[in-house]
């Protein structure tokens, strides 16, 4: 008697925030190609936070705001669809500011997609401040579009795993490597250095520490091929001090990055953990960060 293959994690529609920058161009035809990729719709938001400017500028300046973010959904639209013409597309013009709107465009179900540059709407996201909030805060996986856009597909996607916890969003970059019928990649950094000072500073438990690390990303392994049958998975558990510093080797390698959010919370709200924040500073390709409750629903799907 086969076996059943469990249920598998659905990738949802793609939510993407529009600007008129030229990061966030990049960013709609990046989001395009994705949601083509799903068969699933295209939603383009452009945050035009008209809520808080009516505070202090006139019913004019407000109006006029509102027709500019029309103008600029309707040419990105029609940018998208002259390269995707069979692609279903909405558009947004939100009253909230840009990571609000995302957020509540994209539930808890979507993908959202932005730039790494922002102006008007999304502006100072070269710093971080809208793609970081929304990496921090969403409940839906982010994606933030980094690297050259020209660069040639390598075949892969690559999952930055640290151990058995990981499971859930796991299963998202499994879903994102089937789709684009690529390979699989598994990395996990092992930093000897964490484990220096600790109780456990004598070789040979260092070594059994490093075995079961190992041990961990195999389990890992197997449990996404038996989601996902026919992908190609590998896994390697890398030696280094720095665990973000491999990872952002390893992004200029892979055609997509994917790591969980951790549990954090920092000052009024939550934070992400510093090597997310790395990647999305200094990554060579996209980088999808997943948040810890949309894992958890898909480990119990």
């Amino acid at each position: 008697m086969t076996s059943e293959i469990p249920a598998r994690p659905e990738l949802g529609d793609v939510v993407v925030g529009v600007d008129g920058s030229p990061s966030g161009r990049t960013a709609a035809l990046w989001a395009a190609t994705e949601a083509d990729r799903r068969g699933r719709p295209l939603h383009l938001v452009h945050a035009a936070d008209t809520d808080r400017r009516a505070l202090f500028a006139n019913a004019e300046t407000i109006q006029a705001v509102r027709e500019a973010g029309r103008e600029l959904l309707i040419d990105t639209a029609n940018t998208v669809q002259e390269r995707f013409p069979d692609l279903a597309i909405t558009k947004e013009l939100s009253r909230q500011e840009p990571v609000a709107g995302l957020r509540a465009s994209a539930g808890d179900r979507g993908t959202i997609v932005v730039g790494n540059r922002g102006l008007g709407g999304f502006s100072a996201l070269m710093l971080g401040s809208v793609g970081l909030g929304v990496a921090a805060r969403a409940e839906a996986p982010v994606i933030v579009v980094r690297g050259e856009g020209d660069r040639p597909e390598s075949g892969s996607v690559t999952a930055a795993v640290h151990g058995a916890s990981d499971r859930g969003w796991l299963l998202v970059a499994a879903a994102e490597a089937d789709a684009r019928k690529a390979v699989l990649r598994l990395v996990s950094v092992w930093n000897v250095l964490t484990h220096v000072g600790s109780v456990a500073t004598m070789l040979d438990d260092l070594d059994e520490i490093a075995r079961q690390r190992v041990h961990e990303i195999k389990a890992l392994a197997d449990l996404v091929r038996e989601y996902y049958p026919g992908l190609i998975v590998s896994h390697h558990v890398e030696t280094g001090t720095s665990t973000p510093g491999i990872l952002v080797e390893a992004s200029a390698h892979t055609d997509l990055l994917v790591m969980g959010r951790e549990h954090r919370t920092l000052g009024v709200g939550p934070s992400l953990g510093r090597v997310a924040h790395t990647l999305l500073h200094h990554a060579h390709c996209p980088v999808q960060i997943v948040p810890p409750a949309f894992a958890t629903r898909v480990e119990e799907t």
